[in-house]
């Protein structure tokens, strides 16, 4: 039988050391060899097969695009075995780190399919409401933004950035840490989903920091010029990696023997 543990929780991150974070990420990109671009470039292979999706089905590329950030966890899992693989020591592998969730298929798989069906109905969602209450058609993606933006829109975009909040919150809160403590401690999913809950909880500040550097970084990227994620990904993904490793204490488990 298992029970929770009822170990005291630890003194709340400040904010600022997501700074610190950052520079880690960016170290560890380096000292990877920049293997990480290789899983950037994937994201940007991704935000231009949805433009060319718009073409066809307008309304879903928002909800697409927003995806990014539920899919994200998944997709940078091979980045988290890189770190991984570093901190071990050793020859770093691209070709092991792309076969990384193997070693904990079935937990890492049960989580891939919860992000996945989030993603499926956030696309579905956003639809719906495109369909509700925007104001305008979309034919041309250069006029899309322009047109989203202006005042007689006003009433979608509160209520889409609503519900996106919403699920983006979710997601955010389920895999802060999750993906990289399934790969490094074979943890199943309610238990790397509880952890990433209860750090999320216990460092507010700083995490609130971090989901806004997770959007600014990713966001501009899909907005302004997408050949950037083959940067920002790969820090985003060494750096959520610094976080696991900075907010989870070695040998923590939240779930003990009874």
């Amino acid at each position: 039988m298992t029970a929770v543990s009822m170990q005291a929780p630890e003194t709340p991150a400040s904010p600022w050391l997501i700074a610190r974070l950052l520079a880690e990420g960016a170290h560890e990109m380096r000292a990877t060899g920049f293997a990480g671009m290789t899983y950037g470039l994937v994201f940007g292979l991704m935000g231009y097969a949805i433009s060319t999706f718009y073409q066809h089905v307008w309304q879903m590329t928002m909800g697409l695009s927003a995806g990014f950030f539920l899919m994200g966890p998944f997709v940078c899992c091979g980045i988290y075995d890189l770190s991984r693989q570093r901190e071990q020591g050793g020859k770093l592998s691209l070709s092991r780190s792309l076969s990384c969730w193997l070693r904990n298929w079935k937990s890492i798989a049960f989580f891939a399919a919860i992000l996945t069906f989030l993603m499926i109905v956030w696309a579905r969602v956003s639809v719906v409401l495109f369909a509700l209450l925007a104001a305008h058609d979309y034919p041309e993606l250069k006029d899309m933004m322009h047109q989203i933006m202006a005042s007689d829109n006003a009433s979608f975009l509160l209520v889409w950035a609503c519900v996106g909040f919403v699920f983006s919150g979710i997601v955010f809160a389920i895999s802060v840490v999750s993906m990289p403590m399934m790969l490094d401690r074979d943890a199943d999913t309610i238990e790397a989903i509880a952890t990433s809950a209860v750090t999320l909880w216990t460092h507010r500040s700083a995490m609130l920091v971090w989901a806004i550097v997770i959007t600014v970084l990713i966001g501009a990227s899909l907005l302004f010029f997408l050949p950037a994620l083959a940067i920002t990904a790969p820090l985003v993904g060494h750096t959520t990696w610094r976080v696991y490793k900075t907010l989870v204490p070695e040998g923590f488990s939240l779930f003990g023997a009874a």
